[in-house]
């Protein structure tokens, strides 16, 4: 019963958050929410924000980024990364924010998480945390570079968390830097991902 009132409360938030408007006047475009998961999903994962082409095909990590994340770190099918009730996959922005005048991606408005994200943490009963990309990295472990958690074992909430650099194109450099990383840190991970999810068992 209490998990039910839970899903129940995160689809009304869910709903809000979707029609959410609070950023259209200074991304000048009409911003376009991204969201997915269930109450019960066994893994929340939190990145930066969505890319251009999530923004057009509402479908988060539908890029070159998540392809690698699924298929090269997680070792998983599409069939389970998108299950609702496997992850729950959020951003600090909801929303594409918009190309930097000194490219790239601009960073992700600071209303967002205090808005939504800390009230859709409270509603999903994830068993581990994943966090990508290190603008997400820093709003929950402030003054801690990204290079070193990445190798480490955290926790947020008492929950296990692990921190990943953004598997971005753009950030091939890091990874040649850091082969330790590709080589032996995301085999931890994978295995904590597919113990969580039941090896290659669907949810």
């Amino acid at each position: 019963m209490k998990q039910k009132k839970k899903q129940m409360e995160l689809v009304q938030l869910q709903n809000q958050i979707l029609q959410c408007r609070l950023c259209q006047e200074d991304f000048g475009f009409e911003p376009h929410p991204v969201i997915q998961g269930n109450s019960g999903a066994k893994i929340m994962q939190i990145s930066q924000a969505p890319s251009k082409k999530v923004h057009e095909t509402g479908r988060p990590f539908d890029d070159a980024s998540g392809k690698k994340l699924r298929k090269e770190w997680y070792g998983i099918s599409d069939e389970d990364f998108y299950n609702p009730n496997c992850f729950y996959i959020v951003s600090m922005a909801h929303c594409y924010p918009g190309k930097s005048p000194n490219g790239g991606d601009r960073r992700p408005p600071k209303i967002c998480s205090r808005q939504w994200l800390l009230k859709e943490m409270s509603l999903v009963e994830n068993e581990i945390y994943i966090i990508i990309g290190s603008y997400a990295a820093e709003f929950f472990f402030p003054g801690q570079k990204i290079t070193a958690l990445a190798f480490e074992n955290k926790q947020i909430n008492g929950k296990p968390a692990y921190i990943l650099p953004h598997p971005s194109p753009l950030n091939m450099k890091w990874f040649k830097d850091y082969p330790e990383f590709t080589n032996t840190r995301v085999l931890e991970i994978r295995k904590a991902v597919h113990q969580v999810l039941g090896i290659s068992e669907s949810c």
